[in-house]
């Protein structure tokens, strides 16, 4: 699917604390078909599941391939809270898809056929910035919109000052 890039420089609209999983699965041994593949299929399925559930907090994702083996995910949250919400909920995916995958590694079925692997951040107000050029809303900025980089600053120590001078002009009133 096409998505009509927005000309001209932008950076993303995030404000307060942004929260970013990375998420993924490295295939071991391509011949165990039978491992890996219910494990990337699991992880499309609760991606689909927190599309029809926006109140669970998943803002956005982006799938990524950092070579043949390894597939991940890069979401982002309105919170921990809610990342951990997801996580623990019986009524998810997730955790069935978890409980699973541990039971079926503790008896040795899916030992080194392939590999999960997950890195949660909380990135603090005035610790990220971003630009984009002649893009769609991709990555934060497909999370939390797009505003023109003039709003925010041109260079990159202007758009971590940004955040820095909005929180210190709200404090100060």
């Amino acid at each position: 699917m096409f998505v009509k890039p927005t000309l001209g420089r932008t950076t993303a609209a995030a404000e307060g604390d942004v929260v970013v999983l990375l998420i993924g699965m490295r295939i071991n041994r391509f011949w165990a078909v039978h491992h890996w593949f219910p494990v990337a299929l699991g992880m499309l399925r609760m991606l689909r599941q927190l599309q029809k559930a926006p109140e669970r907090g998943l803002l956005g994702h982006v799938m990524l391939t950092a070579s043949p083996r390894t597939h991940y995910v890069v979401q982002y949250w309105e919170s921990k809270e809610k990342l951990y919400a997801f996580a623990s909920s019986p009524d998810m995916l997730h955790q069935r898809a978890w409980a699973l995958f541990n039971r079926r590694e503790r008896e040795g079925k899916v030992r080194g056929h392939v590999g999960q692997w997950h890195e949660a951040y909380v990135v603090p107000e005035g610790s990220y910035e971003s630009i984009y050029v002649d893009m769609p809303a991709f990555g934060l900025a497909g999370a939390h919109g797009q505003v023109p980089l003039e709003k925010r600053g041109r260079y990159a120590k202007d758009r971590f000052a940004h955040r820095s001078k909005a929180k210190a002009a709200e404090e100060a009133r």
